[in-house]
């Protein structure tokens, strides 16, 4: 048993060992630029290509901006609701709208952000980002089947299988600052099931998911910065991945499995 434990330790080890990040730097991203092609450009500037089992992390309001996901907020009259929440948690009123008609449920609130649901996830604001967006305009969250035809754009001028992240930053409870978490992947698996495997002491793990494309997303995140840095994406390289076109686990948790969930009904 300690041999075997021994054995996976070294590699796991040699796995991680192998991961290397780099930073693909590139011209400020407007609307209607063509990711996959200006992707391709940075890795040929570097004298990098893409190889199987790559993952590619785009940042989400660079993404959604190529996309043209903007929402000005000379077009938007604010509801009542609006209105309400706006003076309750210090928003632009044209802001909150815009929230409410992005999220799917909004549980509450601290000054100058929402905690709303959206597609199964718990997330502040629901997507909507007022930071990098131009003035006096948001930016919403990038769609699913935008984020799939990057990535099979870059198959096909490649002609190699990778797995592509959108990264964003996110809070976690009681804790201060943001980590980049995964808000939408493509082409591999977002979670393994460690479930049945041994601990360090033998014991057997019985409610383990491990969260890939979260881990990624936050190592990325330390290259693409939260202001200024123009990084909008990152080749990632010896990641641990497996290749997928239909999830097998989907990341979502039903709300009756979830602590938070279930504290918020206390």
């Amino acid at each position: 048993m300690i041999a075997a434990l021994k054995n996976l330790l070294k590699f796991i080890k040699k796995e991680m060992d192998n991961i290397t990040l780099y930073a693909l730097n590139t011209n400020l991203i407007e609307k209607g630029d063509d990711l996959a092609e200006i992707v391709l450009q940075v890795l040929h500037d570097k004298n990098l290509s893409l190889h199987d089992k790559d993952v590619i992390v785009l940042a989400e309001t660079p993404t959604a901006t190529a996309q043209g996901r903007f929402v000005n907020l000379d077009d938007i009259t604010p509801s009542d609701e609006a209105l309400n929440l706006a003076a309750k948690y210090q928003l632009e009123p044209r802001m909150a709208e815009v929230i409410l008609q992005q999220s799917d449920k909004i549980y509450g609130g601290v000054s100058h952000a929402l905690l709303c649901e959206k597609n199964g996830f718990l997330t502040e604001n629901a997507g909507v980002d007022q930071s990098n967006a131009p003035e006096g305009y948001v930016v919403l969250s990038p769609t699913n089947d935008y984020i799939n035809k990057i990535k099979m754009s870059l198959e096909k001028q490649t002609g190699k299988k990778i797995g592509l992240i959108v990264t964003d930053s996110r809070t976690m409870p009681l804790k201060r600052g943001v980590t980049g978490v995964a808000t939408h992947v493509s082409g591999m698996e977002a979670i393994h099931d460690e479930r049945g495997k041994l601990d360090l002491y033998g014991r057997e793990l019985k409610m383990t998911y491990r969260a890939i494309a979260d881990d990624l997303a936050a190592a990325a995140q330390l290259l693409i910065g939260e202001s200024s840095e123009l990084v909008p994406a990152v080749l990632i390289r010896g990641a641990p991945i497996v290749l997928t076109e239909k999830m097998q686990h989907d990341p979502k948790m039903p709300a009756d499995e979830c602590v938070y969930m279930q504290a918020l009904k206390l």
